[in-house]
């Protein structure tokens, strides 16, 4: 079992706690006073852990778990052994998250890696610096001229704050990241190691040397907000590159000069955004995506893992590939290409003989489209 020695240990809570929190039903009101101290996957857990239970797929592990209680669905609950506490939930985890929220809720932020309630000795703040009560500063941070810092936010160990950065309330910014030419919004969660307003990658290339171009614009990343470890954000050339509210970008990520990203992005890891792209609201960029240089992608769009996006992509449309395309037009492709490969092993039909029937399939497909 995996001991949770880095985060506050939770107080006991009974299951008819858990119960009033998640909106779930417990089906044994005989077992409310039943008390669970902490959350685990059914494979690990024991007598006083809460557990969830969402796909069939697992049932094997629910019927070897120990865990004391169990999330679980009214079209799933039948499956839960006479052991297992059940309470009943339209979404098991949905309603497990919230519980971790309750029981560990120090996990949720970058905290003081010091253990720090105010200013450490060691961190170096210019005098013309603001902080309001109740900020955190942990031992060698720097912050900057002319900085100004909300109430209840962290900056971490290590942490750079430019000059004239201004960071809202109830931020955290993890140890060893560096913020310039910057405005945070409230509550934005900067993990450690990301370098955010930096100038952006941009040359005049010519046979004499290449000539750096100037970047005198922002960054300006709006209110809840969470940037994963390690990635980097170029401020914007001449205009402001944008991060809009509620957006999720995982670790390893590049967002290049002039970007715009929308509200409640989701941007996956390693991917990478050149500069002056637009993702709408609502976009869904997968593991590894590149997006060149002045892409547009529509509000809702999902592009698959390991694409590539150039051009304009539709609002609510799923796409993949490399150049992108709709993700059933990738997969007929793909599949065309394995039968060919297949086709070509010995003893297969000629190549003439699969030409014939390619053009044949076209034919009767623009026939089809015809009609």
């Amino acid at each position: 079992m995996t001991q949770l020695t880095f985060f506050k240990q939770p107080a006991w809570s009974t299951l008819a706690e858990i119960a009033a929190l998640t909106g779930a039903q417990l089906l044994d009101a005989g077992r409310a006073d039943v008390r669970v101290n902490r959350l685990a996957a059914l494979e690990g857990a024991g007598p006083r852990d809460l557990t969830f239970f969402d796909n069939k797929k697992y049932a094997g592990q629910l019927a070897r778990t120990h865990a004391g209680a169990c999330l679980v669905s009214e079209r799933l609950e039948a499956s839960i052994p006479p052991h297992v506490v059940a309470l009943r939930v339209a979404d098991p985890y949905r309603a497990f998250v919230r519980v971790g929220h309750e029981l560990y809720a120090d996990s949720l932020r970058p905290q003081s890696t010091f253990g720090n309630d105010g200013i450490a000795s060691s961190a170096v703040i210019h005098p013309t610096a603001h902080l309001e009560d109740g900020v955190i500063v942990d031992p060698l941070a720097v912050i900057g001229p002319n900085v100004e810092i909300g109430s209840g936010t962290v900056i971490g160990a290590n942490a750079v704050i430019g000059a004239n950065v201004k960071i809202g309330r109830d931020c955290s910014i993890g140890a060893g990241a560096s913020i310039l030419c910057a405005l945070i919004g409230n509550g934005v969660i900067v993990h450690p190691g990301c370098r955010i307003g930096q100038d952006g990658y941009g040359f005049v290339l010519g046979p004499a040397g290449h000539v750096k171009i100037t970047q005198t614009g922002r960054v300006l990343i709006q209110n809840s907000v969470e940037i994963g470890a390690g990635t980097t954000v170029d401020r914007g050339a001449m205009s402001d590159t944008v991060i809009g509210e509620g957006t999720k970008i995982d670790n390893l990520v590049q967002v290049g000069h002039n970007v715009v990203i929308g509200r409640n992005c989701i941007v996956v890891s390693q991917s990478g955004i050149a500069g002056s792209s637009v993702l709408g609201d609502g976009v869904v960029l997968a593991a590894r995506v590149g997006v060149s240089d002045h892409a547009v992608i529509g509000d809702g769009a999902q592009i698959a893992a390991r694409s590539s996006v150039v051009g304009e992509v539709p609002p609510g449309v799923k796409w993949g590939g490399s150049p992108a395309k709709p993700i059933k037009q990738f997969f007929r492709e793909l599949f065309e290409l394995e039968r060919l490969g297949r086709a070509g092993a010995p003893g297969s039909k000629s190549a003439d003989t699969r030409s014939t029937d390619i053009k044949a399939k076209a034919a009767d497909s623009d026939k089809q489209g015809q009609d």
